[in-house]
Parts: C-alpha cells; structure tokens; sequence
C-alpha cells in the first residue's frame, strides 16, 4: 500500500506520499526453525537483510521533488515464538506468541529531482 500524509515542521506542513513500494531481495544468510516442549515453535533469523524500491514526492509551501528511492536493511535479527495448540476438533492451530525484531543498519539512497 501506499504512504501518504502531511508532518508539521517549523516552517509549516510537509506533505508527503510513498508509492510503488517493492521489496527487491531478501536474504536469510542465517535462519533455525526449533520445537519447544509443551509450547510450540521457535523461529530465530539472523544477519537477514532486505532492499526495498519506491517512488516518492514531497511538497511545502516552498518547494516541492520526487524521485526513486532505494532503502537496504542490514544486520536484522528476529526471534518469534508461535503458539501450536489443538482447538476442540483436534487440529492444530497456529498463533504468534511473541516477538522481537532488531536492525542495525538502514540505507537510502535518493534520486530526485527538483
């Protein structure tokens, strides 16, 4: 979905809209899937990273630009438990319990014009 929106500045509102927003490359370099008794399912990534493509454009009272934008996440980790419980007809059911996601590195790169 797209972004849009307005922030407010000191020197007056910024309108703003995101769009065409994909996700290029994915990379797992480290992932472990485990059981935990009684519990359920421990999930653990590692040094993943992602690249993201996107148009973007701003406006104010001053000025306004557009362009592409490239944004690449490195170094993010994410631990999620789910939940594997049996509902009263005896399947299995599946909820995420908890989680927690960190990333280190953010780049973006803007190509635009004024």
């Amino acid at each position: 979905p797209d972004l849009r929106g307005y922030e407010k500045f000191g020197l007056g509102n910024v309108k703003y809209n995101i769009s065409r927003i994909h996700v290029t490359a994915v990379e797992f370099p480290s992932a472990s899937i485990s059981l935990i008794p009684g519990t359920g399912i421990k999930l653990v990534i590692g040094n993943a990273s992602l690249t993201i493509d996107m148009n973007w454009n701003i406006r104010t009272w001053m000025f306004k630009n557009s362009g592409r934008s490239t944004v690449y996440i490195s170094k993010v980790f994410v631990t999620a438990i789910f939940s594997t419980p049996l509902d009263n007809t005896g399947h299995t059911s599946i909820s995420l319990t908890s989680c927690r996601t960190t990333s280190g590195d953010i780049d973006i790169k803007l190509n635009g014009k004024s």
